[in-house]
């Protein structure tokens, strides 16, 4: 981005996948692209994965907003060409669907490919999650003390280094 003459204070990241267009910082910059603005994207599958959102997106920002779009990865991608012919803007058109379908492609296999992964993982015995905190003696005391109305159950889990959600599980297991 830095390459292409972008200020940093002009560079949005999300740290959210891109599954969808629900990212902060992607509506921040909805927010504030203005006509002739050029908005830079370093591949398709940075601005998202799903198809049709893909293509809503860019008519959105580049019909409704007017700005410019250009995928560094991929020349053919890049709205600021003037004078473009019809045949020019069809291809285009035509490279942004292939690219499109092909992002939410890999997503549909990473989340398949994930899914088998955990699949396997847990028939090999593999326990996902942090493993459950010990219960000391302590807790059948607090317990006691939060079904006589005696503490709070916030201040059982405090006393007990646990969170309240986990001390209320606990305490209603018994």
């Amino acid at each position: 981005m830095r390459e292409f003459g972008i200020q940093d204070g002009d560079i949005f990241l999300d740290k959210q996948s891109g599954k969808d267009f629900n990212r902060p910082a992607y509506r921040k910059l909805l927010k504030k692209i203005k006509p002739d603005d050029t908005l830079v994207i370093k591949s398709i599958d940075r601005l998202g994965r799903d198809y049709n959102e893909i293509l809503e997106q860019w008519r959105i920002i580049s019909k409704e907003r007017r700005a410019f779009i250009v995928i560094l990865d991929m020349p053919l991608l890049d709205t600021r060409q003037k004078g473009r012919d019809l045949t020019g803007t069809f291809i285009a058109d035509l490279v942004l669907q292939i690219l499109s379908y092909v992002a939410q492609t890999e997503r549909e296999f990473i989340c398949r490919r994930q899914a088998e992964g955990i699949v396997a993982a847990k028939a090999r015995g593999v326990q996902f999650g942090r493993p459950p905190s010990e219960r000391t003696e302590l807790f059948q005391e607090l317990r006691e003390a939060w079904i006589n109305h005696e503490i709070s159950a916030r201040e059982a889990a405090r006393q007990l280094h646990v969170d309240h959600t986990t001390f209320l599980a606990w305490a209603r297991a018994e």
